[in-house]
């Protein structure tokens, strides 16, 4: 297939990478000479990271490498394209804008798409005199991560959302099927997650590096979420979730440590501080201290002296948390003492 991707950003050369290494011919866009000519360099230089990494092996990057063109002219760039990905950090309307003006330049069955997420595809689709061509390809942080959502919006024709899962599959990349709704689904997981773990920070629940371990090695995640926003960048981060929780409610309000991380100009990997320090592009140390006590290095009374189970100091088999008397027994409760937890809930068959 041939591929036109418009924008050559971060964004932009990770897709054309994508593309390329799987077979397409790729035309790279931009406006401007300079960056469109750095984002071939950034692509090849990509392809040459896969080899390294046995992702790729040497003859598919030198066909890939010979595979990918660039331009500064729009029609040029999607006249004769299978598919255009719009990976631009424009708004709504000059999407709309750019939308009419690649429909003016390709075939009728090419499939447009845009691969932005703060942008909805509905909105971006209303450009088009036949908007039902318009489906989102959302790459999740190309090309590290496998996953594509194919963001269908209101006005998706069913030809046109089996075509993109069909282009996905093709890329040997996991596609889903989203609606077009803000964060789509990896966003706003994504969000939530890190939203949890920062305010475990402020709650100082547990150290930063205890938090990114519970999910990557309770939970395989590959990184954990705090890591995740420094590399991400803790700027980026705070605009995502302004954006959700003027979306979608106060479950997505930043966290008062991430406004202040970035009120300070703590952004993460770019700055070489943020939840972590960094250093050569690599987390070294948790910025935060700590919050764990420090523990006494021996018991400070003889055991024996300790209060057991059942006496009155010992805080175990008084009053439960809604109790009312002895044994803590409400109104219209007739279970057996010692079934509350330490932090007042009930403790369930297999509880310890």
């Amino acid at each position: 297939m041939d591929v036109a991707v418009l924008g050559a950003g971060a964004r932009g050369r990770g897709i054309a990478q994508c593309c390329a290494g799987a077979g397409h011919a790729v035309t790279l866009y931009d406006d401007d000479a300079n960056v469109v000519m750095d984002g071939i360099d950034a692509v090849e230089a990509g392809l040459g990271d896969a080899v390294a990494a046995g992702e790729l092996d040497a003859d598919a990057r030198e066909s890939a490498v010979d595979s990918i063109e660039a331009t500064t002219g729009l029609e040029g760039a999607v006249a004769g394209a299978d598919v255009v990905i719009e990976t631009t950090d424009a708004d709504r309307d000059e999407r709309r804008a750019l939308f009419a003006d690649v429909e003016e330049a390709v075939d009728e069955g090419t499939l447009v798409t845009t691969s932005g997420a703060a942008v909805s595809v509905t909105a971006v689709a209303a450009g088009l005199r036949n908007p039902g061509r318009a489906v989102g390809l959302h790459f999740v942080d190309p090309p590290a991560a496998p996953l594509v959502e194919v963001v269908v919006a209101e006005q998706t024709a069913e030809p046109t959302r089996d075509a993109a899962v069909s282009f996905v599959d093709g890329l040997d990349r996991e596609s889903i099927v989203v609606r077009d709704t803000p964060g789509f689904a990896a966003t706003r997981l994504g969000l939530a997650l890190a939203v949890e773990a920062m305010t475990m920070v402020d709650e100082r629940a547990a150290g930063v590096a205890a938090i990114d371990r519970a999910t990557t090695a309770g939970h395989d995640h590959p990184v954990g979420p705090l890591a995740a926003a420094d590399e991400r960048g803790l700027d980026a981060t705070l605009d995502a979730l302004e954006h959700l929780q003027g979306a979608l409610g106060e479950r997505f309000a930043p966290p008062p440590v991430l406004r202040a991380k970035v009120e300070a100009g703590d952004l993460g990997r770019k700055t070489g501080e943020g939840f972590y320090v960094w250093e050569g592009g690599e987390p070294v140390e948790p910025s935060e201290p700590d919050p764990t006590p420090e523990l006494r290095a021996e018991t400070p009374v003889d055991p024996d002296d300790q209060p057991g189970p059942g006496d009155a100091d010992s805080g175990v088999g008084g009053e439960r948390p809604d109790g009312d008397g002895p044994g803590g027994a409400g109104p219209n409760d007739d279970r057996p003492d010692g079934d509350f937890d330490d932090f007042g809930g009930p403790v369930g068959p297999g509880d310890g």
